[in-house]
């Protein structure tokens, strides 16, 4: 990412683009603003960008088609702008790699905020200290690349995980037998504050679970603990490298 961020705004909205391009000007970002999915795509062809703002609501492909189309090519950050109350399709967003949402009507300063969290974390290091930028991590046979964000099976079979889900077997593999409550793991993968009945945290482990447990009725790597939230199971090597 660049000393200045190239953000992209995707809204149909010509006055919200408008808003948001001076809005995000004025704190010092570089701003590139598309009315729908061609001109996204123009866009991302024509620039680095760092960051994705996407409207939900679309002309043509909507913002969950172009978000699942962008996460078979890229690793770029994504906001998803939503409709007031659409638990449905923000749930979705989450799992098809969206990296955070915020429901309009909205406060720039709210997405400023979130736009901020969500750059920080994409460059900066894990909580605790640990660099997911090196090395890999290893549990019961099944191996964790953090440079290429590969999973591995015990066969060395890989493993396609969404962004969501790769960030969220991170944060369970960095704490293994640690009780992780929901809002521990809405923070630690989103960086934003729990919102009271979001269950986006349960469907990311469900998924999860599908694609690294042999017995889904009885998990062994990711337990649930009643009143709790989740606990990783194995013993987790972590496999340092170093510059040559």
């Amino acid at each position: 990412m660049t000393s200045t961020p190239h953000i992209l705004v995707v809204d149909d909205d010509k006055e919200i683009r408008g808003l948001l391009s001076r809005f995000l000007a004025k704190h010092d970002f570089r701003v590139t603003a598309a009315a729908d999915g061609r001109e996204m795509k123009k866009a991302l062809a024509d620039w680095n960008i760092d960051l994705i703002i996407l409207d939900l609501m679309l002309p043509g492909e909507t913002g969950l088609n172009l978000c699942r189309w962008l996460r078979t090519r890229s690793k770029v950050p994504v906001v998803m702008l939503t409709a007031m109350g659409d638990e449905t399709d923000r749930i979705v967003g989450l799992e098809i790699g969206a990296d955070d949402y915020l429901p309009k009507p909205f406060n720039p300063r709210e997405l400023l905020a979130r736009v901020r969290a969500v750059l920080r974390r994409s460059a900066a290091a894990i909580p605790d200290g640990q660099d997911t930028r090196s090395g890999a991590l290893h549990f019961a046979g099944w191996s964790l690349d953090l440079v290429t964000r590969r999973l591995e099976t015990p066969a060395r079979v890989l493993v396609d995980l969404t962004t969501g889900e790769f960030d969220l077997l991170v944060v369970f593999a960095q704490r293994p037998n640690r009780v992780l409550s929901r809002e521990q793991l809405v923070d630690l993968t989103h960086s934003r504050s729990a919102i009271p009945f979001d269950r986006s945290i349960d469907i990311q482990v469900s998924r999860l679970r599908r694609k690294i447990e042999t017995d889904l009725k009885a998990p062994a790597m990711i337990k649930t603990v009643r009143g709790g939230g989740y606990l990783f199971t194995p013993t987790v090597e972590r496999e340092r490298r170093f510059p040559s």
